[in-house]
């Protein structure tokens, strides 16, 4: 009876705190894409995957992951509840439309930066256009002289 409670604590809390993970992906069979569903992978890091496997063949074990460039303690630490080496690979709706959010939001964020630098670059223009203009106005007042 002790367990039953001890389970359903566990589970309470951890719902509580949010460290439920709905994707489980198959790190050997899994493309570009499904992986960049994990935490703390994004599209440089599945390639990254993607190519070691193609060279050394198929993940022992999750551990493994650490021998990819880029991968280290840290990342690993972030993906290793959501990865593994055998079974199908699932991926939840959440977790896509989560990252397609994050996705759109880089990409304002890579427009406004843009913006912001035309702005820079047409004030710049404009400064050394006066100060072009005011060049021309001094040496008028020179000739005159």
């Amino acid at each position: 009876m002790k367990k039953i409670v001890l389970a359903l604590a566990f589970l309470m809390s951890s719902m509580l705190v949010g460290q439920t993970y709905a994707s489980s992906v198959n790190i050997n069979k899994a493309t570009v894409e499904q992986l960049q569903s994990v935490h703390g992978i994004g599209e440089k890091t599945a390639k990254a995957i993607v190519q070691y496997r193609k060279k050394h063949g198929a993940f022992k074990s999750i551990a493994d992951l650490k021998n990819v460039s880029g991968i280290g303690d840290k990342k690993f630490a972030k993906m290793k509840k959501e990865v593994k080496v055998s079974g199908a690979t699932s991926v939840s709706k959440d977790k896509k439309s989560k990252d397609n959010k994050k996705g759109a939001k880089a990409a304002r964020a890579k427009e406004s930066k843009k913006d912001s630098k035309s702005k820079v670059k047409s004030k710049d223009k404009k400064k050394s256009k006066d100060k072009k203009k005011g060049k021309k106005s001094k040496d008028k007042k020179k000739k005159k002289s």
